[in-house]
């Protein structure tokens, strides 16, 4: 008699037929579970990474709504009501930025020791040099390769309905404003105004220039930087007086971060209108375009190697990770950066990210990326040294190996400041054209197309900062293994002199003897006995 088979729990007589019904079955429900496993894996998926799918879509939306308002010829009125939610979100930004950098800076100063502090600062120093110095190289050599303002002596500004940008500030005192942004003052800039001297013996009246300080718009960033940082390892130098502070700070640092992170669910809408917003202010981009197109071309390409290339494999060499996967989990504040144009507003973003999605540690991310949000331009210094080279070939002028090394070091020197800056970029410009002896009448130029350039510079600022929070989290992490190891390499050499003792000799010293039984009763005290 055949045996009987169960299905959906009634007895069936054994046969072909039976065991065909039980097989489909069972592959009905395979096909089931793989479907609901399909399911749940994209449901997680997409849980995890909506932000990033609803930024990006921010973006190809603004950009589709801006190219059909563009055609409706709104008024300036229009225009300004049309872009008020993308101001509302720079503005949220911004407000996050002061409390985020000092407590960040303050609690990230304080949790570190001075010795480590000290270390990890003169890496990130170091590494930040050493690649604004690879950037400003990178430009320099794609400048004369594409030869953007070769045969572009055609150009006229007024042609383009360009404005005119006056810049007449000297060398030194620029490099000084960039000095007294690290005091925390108000932002400074100077201006000059002419002195009469008197009379020569020809009657003529004679003039001086004379240098006076006045008040620059925005935020001093910093001069924050600096403050926080000293504020910190003050905190720390206090001991237990200054713990309550440091709470204090570490508290206010999280509550900022959950504002964050509520800011974070508006960027999606923000950009979308942000976006939008600037392709219906475009005038004439077309001509624009063709017309600076070998120079924008060179900019972008030099933010492609850099970012692409170059940043990704310092962070190999160091960490012998795929940076490629740890990029992969900053979209979003790379779609805001390149939204926003600025490193700063993009920097509450990048600490939650680099911190959730990256496992970077929070001293470590707190403490590195506000300071490279000011002080570390890669993506401003290639496109500064091509605007520089750019100038001088189109006023058909030869530079020689002493003005290249001029823009080099000034490029890495002034881009420090330019976060503090209005229009930062154009104004280090100047600083390198004046170095050099270049007119600067051809600024106008380059601020017509700075709203295109400057996205790609911005994200890869973003992306040196980013990476090098990854690399200093990977050293932090390589010190605190051998910290852990060597006191485990001591305790194994002890135990492994006393064995040998014991077995090569049975009548070895008393004071021997007694230590390997203590040793073999009470293992958890080997530490504390060493």
């Amino acid at each position: 008699m055949g045996k009987a088979s169960e299905i959906n729990g009634h007895a069936m007589p054994s046969s072909e037929s039976t065991a065909r019904i039980l097989e489909r079955s069972e592959e009905t429900a395979e096909e089931r579970s793989r479907e609901s496993g399909c399911r749940r894996r994209l449901m997680e998926f997409l849980r995890r990474n909506l932000l990033v799918i609803l930024t990006v879509s921010g973006v190809l939306l603004g950009v589709g709504l801006g190219m059909v308002v563009r055609n409706m010829n709104l008024t300036r009125a229009q225009m300004t009501y049309f872009a008020f939610p993308g101001e509302m979100l720079l503005r949220m930004l911004k407000m996050i930025i002061l409390p985020l950098v000092v407590c960040s800076l303050v609690s990230g100063a304080a949790s570190l020791d001075t010795r480590s502090l000290g270390k990890l600062g003169g890496i990130a120093v170091a590494y930040f040099l050493v690649t604004t110095l690879i950037a400003s190289g990178i430009g320099v050599s794609l400048a004369f390769i594409i030869k953007p303002g070769v045969g572009a002596g055609a150009l006229n500004t007024n042609n383009l309905g360009l404005e005119s940008v006056s810049s007449n500030k000297e060398t030194t005192d620029s490099f000084l404003d960039l000095a007294r942004y690290a005091s925390l003052t108000p932002p400074y800039a100077t201006d000059y105004k002419m002195v009469s001297l008197g009379n020569n013996t020809n009657g003529t009246t004679i003039y001086q220039k004379v240098p006076y300080g006045t008040e620059a718009d925005g935020m001093n960033i910093l001069g924050l930087v600096l403050f926080a940082m000293v504020f910190g390892v003050a905190l720390r130098k206090l001991g237990e007086e200054g713990e309550e502070l440091i709470r204090f700070f570490n508290a206010f640092n999280e509550a900022t971060m959950v504002l964050v992170s509520w800011i974070m669910w508006y960027i999606p809408f923000g950009i979308m209108f942000l976006v939008g917003s600037k392709i219906v202010e475009m005038e004439d981009v077309v001509l624009l375009v063709t017309s600076l197109g070998k120079y924008i071309f060179a900019s972008i390409l030099g933010h492609v190697i850099h970012g692409g290339i170059v940043l990704p494999l310092i962070y190999f060499g160091f960490t012998r990770k795929n940076p490629f996967s740890f990029l992969s989990g900053l979209i979003t504040p790379f779609t805001t950066a390149f939204a926003t144009c600025s490193s700063s507003a993009t920097l509450p973003s990048m600490i939650k990210c680099v911190e959730e999605n990256n496992g970077v540690d929070k001293r470590i991310s707190r403490f590195i990326l506000p300071i490279g949000a000011t002080v570390n331009m890669d993506g401003a210094a290639i496109f500064q040294c091509i605007a520089a080279v750019f100038i001088a070939q189109l006023n058909n002028i030869e530079l020689n190996a002493g003005q290249i090394f001029t823009i080099l070091v000034t490029a890495t020197a002034s881009s420090v400041g330019a976060a503090g800056i209005p229009a930062g970029g154009i104004i280090t410009i100047a600083i390198i054209l004046e170095a050099i002896g270049l007119p600067t009448n051809d600024l106008s130029l380059m601020l017509a197309v700075d709203w295109i350039v400057d996205r790609t510079t911005t994200v890869v600022n973003v992306e040196g900062d980013a990476l090098g929070a990854g690399i200093l989290h990977h050293i932090n992490e390589q010190e605190v293994k051998k910290q852990q190891k060597q006191p485990e390499e001591e305790l194994a050499e002890v135990r492994v002199d006393v064995v040998a003792n014991v077995q090569a000799e049975e009548e070895t010293s008393p004071l021997v003897m007694r230590q390997t039984k203590f040793l073999e009763v009470t293992p958890e005290a080997i530490e504390s006995v060493l």
